[in-house]
This record gives C-alpha cells, sequence and structure tokens, in this order.
C-alpha cells in the first residue's frame, strides 16, 4: 500500500473517531457556569461588538499608573473570532483575611476577588484568562450579580478575542 494511502486512511480513521485535525478545537464554550451557553454567547457577541468599534488597550494601566488612554480604531476582524471550547468557570473568591495579610486591603466576604496568577499585573482580580489554556475565570460570587457578571465576563471575552487577533495583552 502506498505511503500517500496509509496517510489517507489514518485521518479518516482520526477524523472517524473523533479525532478531528489536530489543534482545530470545536468551536463553543465549556461552560462551567450557573449561565447558559446562549447566555455565554450573548456576552460574547457584545464583546465581539465592542471590539469591531473600538480597541482600548490599556484600561489596567490607566487605573494603576494614571496614564492617557491608547485607543485604537474598532477592529472588524474581531467579529470573526469565535471560542474554542473555550472554558468559562468561577473560582471560590479569596477571603477576606487571606486578601488582608497579601495586601493590607480589607473587603468583607465575600470579596469578589480571585487569585490572579502569573504573568497577571495585579495579585487579585474580579477575572482573569489564560490564552494558551483557553480559560476565562471569574470570582463566584459575580455569578449572580445581575449585569456585573456580564461586564467581568465580556472584559475576559474581549481579552480572548484581542489575543486571537495579535494585540499586545500587556495592559489588558
Amino acid at each position: 500500500m502506498g505511503r500517500s494511502l496509509r496517510v489517507f486512511i489514518l485521518i479518516v480513521i482520526l477524523v472517524g473517531c473523533g479525532g478531528g485535525i489536530p489543534g482545530a478545537l470545536p468551536i463553543g464554550f465549556l461552560n462551567q457556569t450557573q449561565h447558559s451557553d446562549a447566555d455565554l454567547w450573548a456576552i460574547w457577541k457584545t464583546a465581539q461588538q465592542s471590539l469591531a468599534r473600538q480597541v482600548d488597550l490599556n484600561p489596567l494601566q490607566r487605573s494603576l499608573q494614571g496614564v492617557p488612554a491608547d485607543l485604537r480604531p474598532g477592529n472588524p476582524l474581531a467579529l470573526g473570532v469565535k471560542p474554542h471550547q473555550l472554558r468559562v468557570a468561577a473560582k471560590p473568591d479569596v477571603a477576606s483575611s487571606v486578601l488582608f495579610a497579601a495586601t493590607g486591603v480589607y473587603r468583607a466576604d465575600p470579596t469578589g476577588l480571585i487569585a490572579c496568577p502569573r504573568p497577571c499585573n495585579v495579585r487579585y482580580a474580579a477575572a482573569y484568562s489564560w490564552y494558551t489554556r483557553q480559560v476565562t475565570r471569574y470570582a463566584a460570587s459575580w455569578e449572580f450579580q445581575g449585569d456585573n457578571f456580564a461586564l467581568i465576563v465580556e472584559y475576559e471575552f474581549e481579552n480572548q478575542i484581542l489575543e486571537a487577533l495579535g494585540y499586545n495583552m500587556r495592559w489588558r
């Protein structure tokens, strides 16, 4: 049997067994929230539309250092970016006592914050995203805080989209 025929048969077997093409993850979410997939899609679409209008590259830097905004024209390519098995999940809020011991800042429980792993620019945040692992985490206490949940997750979805488009994420 020729080499190209063996490769073809192997590809057919992999695709038939659900292996698919390596690196090509299905579109959608790994939804580990108390919200529906439809809710997450609505938030994703809002994030896409926001970035198609305007790109803000340094909201964190402005809040920490008071520098001018780095605003760019909207990018219509944002409308075509899709999540590929993006895991969206809550993480337990950091305890008030832990937050106070680490930062000297007091917030009543639930704090609304989670530890933000490196390379975050801050130690604690309401949410964070990992791009290579396709993960967005948020503080569990935000789950049913009305529009706040959508706003926090929308910001993280914007980050996922901007990363996919190749933007510098240092101050996001």
